[in-house]
């Protein structure tokens, strides 16, 4: 064969490989969610009829982004169900609204159990002795590019959108800490002065949520955010999405610094606490992230 020409198949291969996928994209993304979708996204997204138009048909395009890229697979004997798919992507997508991303592209694969599922870890007790522990998890966010999450705890955040506690949200928070290299509570930032901001302002509250932990004092957000930053980061953005006005009220200067990185503001999709909370909550089985 002519060497010119094997090049020329060569370069046209290459080219072929890599405009296919986004052809693809394109062409996946032209299609609007089907109704079956959007009715799921109104019945256990509480927040979405309330959501201007636009932010409306931009989470409807990154589910179905989302769906198109993501691979979904059921353990535990359970069978995953449009129901499930729609509903973890469209709370997954939340994070991403008014944001130029390329919808998790560290993610591949979301592992659904039907209830709180094991895993056992090693654990190291007096000695130095290393001891096969199992704990129940209701998710974990893996760096391979798997999320898992307990369905039926998933269903509990879709029920009751005020609480902040939602699983999904929790998780998918871990996926945008890690796209930075490691989950340490500083996902990717615009800039220099942006990070100094965060970590003034991080690691203050995360210092005072410590506190409030070790000394049990009543907090708007989960103490079990006092685990480590990744853990305050993603207990933090549950606070965000679901308790904005009070996130906003104890901690003004956090808030804001959420509300510069997720580009939304909760507080326009929810009306305010009619009466005071008990701020205190028990801490969730969700996994460590070190």
């Amino acid at each position: 064969m002519n060497p010119l020409l094997w090049i020329a198949l060569v370069i046209a291969g290459i080219v072929l490989a890599l405009w296919f996928p986004g052809w693809r994209l394109k062409r996946a993304l032209a299609k609007p969610l089907p109704a079956e979708g959007l009715a799921v996204l109104e019945r256990n997204i509480p927040v979405y009829q309330r959501m201007p138009v636009p932010l409306q048909q931009q989470l409807q395009r990154l589910v179905v982004q989302f769906l198109y890229q993501k691979k979904f697979v059921g353990c535990g004997g359970l069978e995953v169900t449009d129901e499930m798919r729609y509903t973890i992507a469209g709370q997954a997508c939340l994070l991403l609204l008014n944001r130029q991303t390329q919808v998790y592209p560290q993610l591949a694969t979301i592992l659904v159990y039907p209830t709180e599922f094991l895993v056992t870890r090693n654990e190291v007790g007096p000695g130095g002795v290393v001891t096969p522990a199992a704990n129940g998890l209701l998710g974990e966010s893996w760096g391979d590019g798997r999320v898992v999450l307990s369905w039926d705890h998933v269903q509990r955040g879709a029920a009751d959108w005020t609480d902040g506690h939602n699983v999904v949200l929790h998780e998918f928070a871990h996926q945008l800490d890690s796209e930075s290299g490691a989950p340490n509570g500083a996902p990717y930032l615009p800039n220099v002065s942006s990070y100094r901001s965060w970590a003034t302002v991080l690691s203050r509250d995360f210092a005072n949520l410590r506190h409030d932990a070790i000394y049990q004092q009543q907090s708007v957000m989960d103490h079990y955010g006092a685990t480590n930053p990744a853990e305050f980061f993603a207990v933090a953005t549950e606070t965000f999405f679901e308790k904005p006005y009070q996130m906003a009220e104890h901690h003004e200067e956090l808030y804001a610094e959420f509300l510069k990185y997720y580009k939304v503001d909760p507080r326009e999709w929810m009306s305010p606490p009619s009466e005071p909370e008990h701020m205190a909550s028990p801490f969730p089985n969700y996994a460590p992230h070190w």
